[in-house]
């Protein structure tokens, strides 16, 4: 048996059989969808190439791969000319994907090979939701998603590893060019997630209209929320429980930043009481003032565009450089001011921002963690300010009063935490 490393299965018969098994499992859907390679085809083809790999004859591992290469294309071919006892494409594909996994377990890589086999599996299983959901996007969103893989996989390989420096003068501040483009993927993924929650469960209520359309885009819940409560004002209570929930999914992406990038300089564990109070005093304050049943119906445009994203990243970088600039002439006063401007604009920029120049050592943890709290805090106010201009006086009343309430308990906190 070949040893590319450490091997999980060190026996060639057992080695053998979870080739032949996993050949079989494969085959189940295509046995079940009336195909005729079924179980017994794709348990043989699976077995073939554990038997050519664990022989160590690379040159019969290749002739049979071919074989098996030629035999997929014919019928492939002779599924999409129509024939009416030929194979599907999705067939002929399987048979090599079945081979692949033989080769694979009998080489030691089982774990890949498993998760190649069931993945695999769960595509055949799921054709008809895949077909689904492919049938239901638009032309906006398949390219949303292809420009946000451009950015995931293209962008971001290409960047320079490693700690970079921009200087002016004796100033300078350190960054990793990947670590802050990761952050803006982070976002961008974070909203085509909820984009697409948004649009399935979006009508439902005020929970997923305001949580998850406040992590897709904040600035569209409160349009769309001002556009309701000032056209019916009996539904001033449920918009002031939706953009409680829209300030509590943006402390708690703030808090993700916060902590899944300092994991490898030490986490920072300090905003999470903070921001903890600010999330769940905003399902509090959504508890208490609406029914959650009520509906908003949200109008998100494409859920990505890499223009969007660029102007993300360049913000995010300009946020850095000034933090990181104010830190270094005026201190941490210099910091804090950065973070609060900076919030107004992006909170998920000044979080940024903060944990690039906590991750490098330019500021203490606890300095860091009053930067994001401060972001955080001028994006609730943004959002205050922007329903205070709602002819909906209730409404407006509502929204000051519990983001008041945030900000205070928020920064009783936050006081505690520095005097300790």
């Amino acid at each position: 048996m070949a040893a590319p490393g450490t091997s999980l299965l060190d026996d060639t018969v057992v080695a053998l059989a979870l080739a032949a098994a996993l050949g079989l499992f494969l085959g189940l859907e295509r046995e079940w969808s009336d195909k005729k390679a079924g179980i017994r085809t794709f348990a043989l083809v699976s077995l073939a190439a554990a038997v050519f790999t664990i022989l160590e004859r690379p040159l019969l591992l290749v002739v049979g791969g071919a074989f098996v290469v030629v035999v997929a294309v014919i019928l492939g071919v002779q599924g999409l000319l129509g024939q009416a006892d030929s194979l599907s494409l999705t067939t002929s594909t399987t048979l090599l994907v079945a081979y692949g996994v033989g080769a694979l377990v009998a080489a030691g890589f089982v774990l890949e090979g498993v998760t190649v086999a069931v993945v695999s599996s769960l595509l055949l299983v799921l054709r008809a939701e895949l077909h689904g959901v492919a049938d239901a996007l638009s032309r906006e969103e398949v390219r949303a998603g292809t420009e946000f893989a451009i950015l995931a996989f293209v962008v971001y390989p290409l960047l320079p590893p490693g700690e970079r420096t921009v200087a002016v003068g004796d100033l300078g501040v350190a960054f990793e060019p990947r670590v802050v483009w990761l952050m803006v993927v982070f976002v961008a993924g974070i909203g085509i997630v909820n984009y697409a929650i948004v649009r399935l469960y979006g009508g439902r209520g005020i929970a997923v209209t305001g949580f998850f359309g406040g992590l897709a885009s904040s600035t569209a819940v409160v349009g769309a929320i001002l556009d309701h409560v000032d056209q019916r004002s009996a539904t001033a209570d449920y918009g002031v429980a939706a953009v409680a929930l829209a300030n509590a999914s943006m402390a708690l992406r703030n808090l993700t930043i916060a902590v899944a990038f300092t994991v490898g300089s030490g986490v920072l564990l300090e905003p999470v009481v903070p921001l903890g109070v600010v999330i769940l005093g905003g399902f509090l304050a959504a508890t208490v003032t609406a029914d959650w049943s009520a509906a908003i119906d949200l109008d998100l445009d494409s859920p990505f565009t890499l223009r969007y994203a660029l102007g993300v990243g360049a913000l995010f970088f300009l946020v850095l450089l000034v933090g990181g600039f104010a830190e270094a002439r005026f201190g941490t006063g210099g910091l804090y001011v950065a973070a609060l401007l900076a919030g107004l604009v992006s909170s998920a920029g000044a979080t940024a921002s903060a944990v690039v120049l906590y991750g490098n050592g330019s500021v203490t943890s606890l300095e860091a963690t009053v930067a994001v709290l401060l972001a955080t805090a001028a994006s609730i106010a943004v959002k205050t300010g922007l329903c205070a201009f709602s002819s909906n006086r209730g409404f407006a009343r509502g929204v000051a009063a519990w983001s008041a309430a945030l900000l205070v308990a928020a920064g009783a906190v936050t006081v505690l935490l520095v005097a300790l």
